[in-house]
Formats: C-alpha cells, structure tokens, sequence
C-alpha cells in the first residue's frame, strides 16, 4: 500500500474503512471535550458504550429474580460461560470444547500448569522467551520451586542474538533440539509484550513435540489481535485474558484452551471445583470428581456475572466485526504508522528504531518504539499532548492503533505530534 503524510490521505482511508462505525461503539477519555489519542489497547481496551446496558440487565435480574436469575434469568447465570462458546472458538481457530471461558489469566495458567507441568528428575526444564512478562515469569519460578527444582536451572531462556531486538526462529527451534530429553514444557507469550514480535506458534509447537514436550501459550497479547488456528497448530493449552484488545475492563474474566486430545482424559492431575464436575450429578453433591468433558472440566467455581457481562458486550462487537476484517485494517493501520515513524525519523537528529518485526505476518497491532536519545522527554512531552501510550523503560514507548476504534486521522495526529516532540526535545 502506498502511504501519504498528510490529512487528507487519512481521511480518504477512514472514508473507505468498512470498520470505520465501530469506533462510535466505544467511549473515549476525554480532554477539554475531546477525544484524547488512545493508543494503549495493549494495556486497557477501551470502554464498550453497550457494556452499561449489559450490566444492568444482570443487575435487575439479580434485584428481580435473586437466587432465581440462576435458571430464569434472560441470559441464564447456570449456563452463562456457555455463551462465548462461539464467539472464542472463532477467535482462536478451537473447537466449542477446547475452550472455556473463567478465571484470570495467571490463576488459569497456574491451573494448566498442573495438568501440564509434570516434570521429572531427567525431564523437568521450561522454555521461554527473555524478557517474558513479569507475572508469567513469577508464575514460572514458583512452578518451578514447588516441584523442588532451582528456577535458574529449570527455566531456559531464548535471547535476541547480539545487535538484534527480536529472537529468531531457528533459535528457538536450536535451542530445543538442545535441551531435548530434558524439555517438559514450552510456554511462551505468543506475541512478546515488550518487543511486539509475534512468535511461529505452529513451528514452535512441532518442534516441542518432536522431542517428547508439551506445548503452552500466553495468548494475553495475541487475542483479538492476530489470526490463531490452534487446533490445527496441535497446541496442547493455552490461556488469556480479556481486558486488552478485547474490551473488558480491567480484571475481566479470562479462559482457557485444551486441545481435544485431552477430553476425556481423566487421568491428567488438575485441581477441581464443582463447576467443572458433570453437569447431570453436579447438584448430587457426592464425593468422586467427574470431569466434564474438554476444557470445562477445569472450571472451579461459577463465573462471575458481573464480569462476564462485560465481556459478552464487548465480545458482541468482535462477533460483528469479524476478526478477518480486524487484521485486513490492523496491516494498513500499524503499517500507516510504521511509514510515518519512520519519515519522522529520517528528518530528525533523535534516532527512532522501530523493534518490532517488520514483517506483518511476525507482529499484531503494536510497535516498539526504542529512542536513541531523549525518551523519557519525548514521552512526557506526548503525554502532555493527550496521548495515551506506555513507557516501559530502556527508551522503548509501545504505541497500538486499534482497528476497532482507532482511525488513520488518529495516526496521522499523533505523527504531528511526535514530529514536533522530537524538535522540542533536542
């Protein structure tokens, strides 16, 4: 596609946006009456304007109905998780009983981290990527701990090579092949917080299995965002949450992916709770834990209504939006993006490296920016500008144009923005 500086190409651009009304569906925070630039969907999603409606219809039904909003409610509180069924098998490319939605996302990976993590004293090492998110890599040490093994032994991390921002494939794939027999779990962000790059989940996954290791993926970054096939990609579990491009709200409830091939599988340890017990004798109340089949069998405790709520509102839209049509306009947005950094750049004595991948099928919606110079000053001075984007240190501000609700005229903004930051801050 051929990219133009100016306001009159992002106009063009949002007037031939068939997506371009859902971004009247979303509540924008707002400075002195007007929209602010918001670029951190990658961090919070914005607010649904549908999301108050759909929580107050829970709410008259709990005032109405009481304990009663279990079985008669409009959308019934008994069968509620049922409902996103659908909606997430089409995001992540599962079958209806490979997925579930509940919890939060690092209490789910801790969960699958018992059926999955099943170390030995020959075969107990975990792969992941550097720089993994704080909370998985926590996650991580204490799994690690709990089954008597030195994190800084067990954990293995794959780093960028010298110079390079981003880890290559075949270093990935090395470095498996490397640990061989000692290889129990892979478990990687599917696209890397930091760094944006998004990680060959299907090769990586061959790779595991192909030394005896299952295989496992935080896909808090990637869904919503990218294409996923997972089934087909044969991954054994994964997990997400719900309150980043899928418009939640902080703390919405997550879920979970189990490939078929464990669905009736009762001999996989987990930790149980009654709402994952057979749906016909759930209300026996007798001793003996029955699965059910696929993912749901590692629910705990009923959902929360409240959140869930949330999340269906928001999950209504992806629904409409489809999420073919949301990666068509993410190319052209990160890539609008992409060229005017990079004009900037090039016109400026303040260096910017873009280090997120350039090829489009190796990243999402976000980019990386790494500042040679000046970063904390150029941060502050677009955060005084009313944009919203995040500063996460070592010079690196992560910016995402979301294709739900952000425009090219927002990306062309913030170029002028940016452009003029970069004057004032030399």
């Amino acid at each position: 596609m051929n990219y133009e500086n100016s306001l009159s190409f992002a106009h063009q651009q949002d007037q031939q946006d068939p997506l371009a009304s859902f971004r009247d569906e979303f509540i924008f925070p707002q400075i002195d009456g007007k929209n602010a630039l918001y670029f951190t969907g990658h961090a919070l999603g914005l607010l649904p304007k549908k999301t108050k409606d759909s929580l107050l219809l829970e709410l008259e039904d709990w005032g109405n109905l009481g304990s009663g909003a279990y079985l008669n409610a409009r959308n019934p509180w008994l069968s509620y998780h049922e409902r996103f069924t659908d909606s997430i098998t089409r995001l992540l490319g599962a079958l209806p009983e490979e997925v579930v939605v509940m919890n939060s996302l690092t209490t789910n990976l801790h969960l699958l981290m018992v059926s999955f993590y099943r170390p030995t004293p020959t075969r107990y090492k975990i792969l992941c990527e550097e720089r993994v998110f704080s909370s998985d890599q926590y996650m991580l040490e204490s799994q690690a701990k709990f089954h008597g093994f030195d994190p800084e032994k067990a954990i293995v991390e794959v780093k960028p090579r010298s110079g390079e921002h981003t880890i290559r494939l075949e270093d990935i794939l090395a470095t498996i092949d490397e640990i061989g027999d000692e290889l129990a779990l892979i478990m990687i962000g599917s696209i890397n917080y930091y760094t944006g790059q998004a990680f060959e989940m299907e090769k990586i996954t061959a790779a595991g299995h192909k030394v005896g290791a299952l295989v496992g993926f935080d896909l808090a970054h990637s869904i919503g965002n990218i294409m996923h096939h997972l089934h087909d990609w044969d991954v054994d579990f994964a997990a997400w949450c719900s309150y980043k491009y899928l418009n939640s709200g902080s703390g919405g409830t997550a879920g979970i992916f189990v490939h078929q091939r464990y669905a009736n599988d009762n001999t996989l340890p987990r930790f149980t709770g009654w709402w994952g017990h057979d749906k016909k004798t759930r209300f026996e109340m007798q001793k003996g834990f029955m699965p059910i089949p696929g993912a749901e069998g590692w629910q705990l405790s009923p959902g929360p209504i409240l959140n869930m709520a949330a999340h269906r509102a928001a999950l209504d839209i992806f629904d409409r939006a489809g999420i073919d049509n949301l990666c068509k306009k993410r190319d052209k947005l990160t890539g609008y993006l992409e060229y005017l950094v990079d004009e900037i750049s090039e016109q400026s004595t303040i260096k910017i490296t873009i280090i997120t991948p350039r090829d489009k099928h190796l990243r999402g919606i976000q980019l990386s920016l790494l500042f040679e110079e000046k970063g904390n000053k150029i941060y502050d001075y677009l955060i005084k500008k009313n944009v919203f984007i995040d500063h996460i240190g070592d010079g690196v501000i992560r910016i995402a144009p979301v294709p739900l609700y952000n425009s090219f005229e927002d990306v062309y903004r913030f170029g002028k923005i940016l452009k003029m930051g970069l004057k004032l801050a030399v």
